[in-house]
């Protein structure tokens, strides 16, 4: 029954918060475009809920002319001025309300990982995989990228299994202090592709039926 609940509040919200962002996501998308051109959204293969990948939105925030910079420039060096706003304010983040109308993401869920990490997940593991994911969710409030993958998929678990108005309530309001806060926000690729392979060492040798599904 909350499920259904959920969706509808998810829609609502949604509508209400594009019409409230409408200006500042317009005047992103031009301070995007004056920088450093197209394209203003950034597009993501992602994993959903039972397993069906979808792209998930974002203003982009990482310079376009990639191969064209040196080489031994850092993950910070490619993130554009305006990169580095609206990823410290987590206004990136706002044209993923276009992803939550579509159905593919609630406001509160797991986030949404890229398939790579599925293919090294236990059964347990992949029940992360049984709700929508969300722009924010409990893992987010109780350390984002300050604490490690497997503590992560943990807190996801544990949101799976207790599910709840009062619960994605309570996540909203400390999802808003963890903003405010700033701390741990980011993940660099080169610590997207050392989760993964802790994921692959600790997992090599067990089932995994998303892998033989594909």
């Amino acid at each position: 029954m909350y499920i259904k609940i959920k969706r509808i509040s998810d829609i609502v919200l949604a509508t209400i918060l594009l019409v409230i962002f409408a200006i500042p996501m317009l005047l992103v998308a031009l301070a995007i475009k004056i920088e450093d051109g197209d394209p203003i959204i950034y597009k993501s293969k992602r994993m959903g809920k039972n397993l069906k990948v979808f792209n998930v939105y974002k203003f982009r925030s990482m310079k376009t002319k990639r191969k064209e910079l040196k080489s031994d420039l850092n993950h910070k060096d490619m993130v554009t001025k305006v990169g580095k706003f609206i990823r410290k304010t987590s206004l990136d983040e706002l044209p993923q309300l276009f992803n939550i109308l579509k159905g593919e993401m609630s406001f509160i869920g797991p986030r949404p990982w890229i398939p790579e990490y599925y293919e090294w997940f236990t059964d347990e593991q992949l029940r992360r995989a049984e709700v929508l994911p969300g722009i924010s969710g409990l893992a987010q409030v109780r350390g984002r990228n300050g604490i490690g993958v497997f503590k992560k998929i943990q807190y996801d678990i544990e949101y799976v299994d207790n599910m709840s108005l009062k619960q994605d309530m309570i996540l909203i309001f400390e999802t808003v202090k963890t903003v405010i806060s700033e701390a741990n926000a980011e993940i660099t690729e080169s610590g997207i592709k050392e989760e993964i392979r802790e994921l692959k060492e600790n997992n090599l040798y067990i089932t995994q039926p998303y892998k033989e599904a594909i």
